[in-house]
């Protein structure tokens, strides 16, 4: 139940800004910003519904960019070369298993699809992606969008003790959680919260996966039957490529990139807020309990596997 708005409202938008102000301090962590975003919307509700939709997606893209200030390039090429066989492996059997789950569920197969890519690749973007190639209709991305936040939003807060419970190195659970956590800011949430090699390896290989999103796309055209139209391409992996070769050949720059590479990780806190001021109870009922069993199975057997592969890499 919500608090009434009604004389209120100033009031509430304080208290949204302050929680925002309180999400870039050292006082807070990925996990708990989310937390904390989700507590106050089924509380408050979002006074800045449409606002933050359309922010959280602007931030998200420069705090990755930021995050390349902080690679090597050397370093970035051999984790993307190591997970390649890794990520394309796993893609296929996401699909190929969403597939075949979904006609067993009875689930529609455009809603099917849009779950399954959502889990193969990299959660909301790949939805946003695939959905206007396949003609799905805004019942079917509304209750993808829904399954994948909150298992994002599971995995964003029970990966990191897992990984630790498991005595999984750095680079193993930057891995696991590139390929088993759905969305790229879950994914840096939980990676950066277990270390900062972690991190390294998980946004490297989460952003060479992520490109994995234009096959995708134009295999589901096909797959469909759909008249080829414009796909969503991740244009910010170029301009974090960009930072990641100004931060390994240019001289000087680690004078400032510390700060930038700060500035980034605080702009994802802030991203998790948000989107966990995004989501209600009322879209959660939304998912219903077929397409949200699939995404279940999926999330556990991609998990499942990529963690017997990652432990003995």
């Amino acid at each position: 139940m919500k608090f009434p708005l009604n004389g209120n409202e100033t009031i509430v938008k304080v208290i949204f800004w302050i929680l925002i102000i309180w999400a870039v301090t050292p006082f807070t962590i990925p996990p708990i910003a989310l937390l904390s975003g989700f507590i106050f919307a089924v509380m408050a509700g979002n006074p800045y519904q449409k606002e933050t939709a359309k922010f959280t997606g602007i931030l998200l893209k420069t705090s990755v960019v930021g995050l390349g200030f902080g690679m090597n390039a050397a370093v970035a090429l051999s984790a993307g070369k190591d997970g390649l066989l890794f990520s394309v492996s796993t893609i296929v059997i996401t699909l190929l298993i969403g597939f075949a789950a979904g006609r067993i569920l009875k689930i529609p197969r455009k809603t099917e699809h849009l779950i399954s890519s959502g889990t193969a690749i990299c959660g909301g973007s790949a939805i946003a992606a695939v959905a206007p190639v396949i003609r799905a209709e805004e019942k079917d991305i509304s209750v993808s969008l829904g399954i994948v936040f909150v298992l994002n939003s599971v995995a964003l807060l029970i990966f990191p003790p897992i990984g630790k419970l498991l005595g999984l190195t750095q680079y193993q659970f930057g891995l696991w959680s590139a390929v088993a956590i759905h969305d790229t800011s879950s994914v840096v949430g939980a990676a950066g919260t277990y270390g900062n090699e972690a991190l390294l390896t998980a946004t490297t290989v989460k952003l060479v996966r992520a490109l994995w999103i234009i096959p995708l796309a134009l295999v589901s055209a096909y797959l469909f039957r759909s008249k080829e139209k414009k796909i969503s391409y991740p244009w910010f992996i170029g301009f974090f490529i960009i930072a990641m070769l100004i931060n390994t050949f240019v001289p000087g720059i680690e004078v400032i990139s510390p700060w930038l590479v700060e500035g980034a990780k605080k702009g994802l806190t802030v991203t998790l807020f948000l989107i966990g001021s995004g989501l209600s109870l009322s879209k959660i009922r939304s998912v219903g309990w077929r397409p949200f069993l699939l995404g279940v199975i999926l999330w556990l057997m991609i998990s499942a596997i990529s963690l017997a592969v990652v432990r003995y890499y």
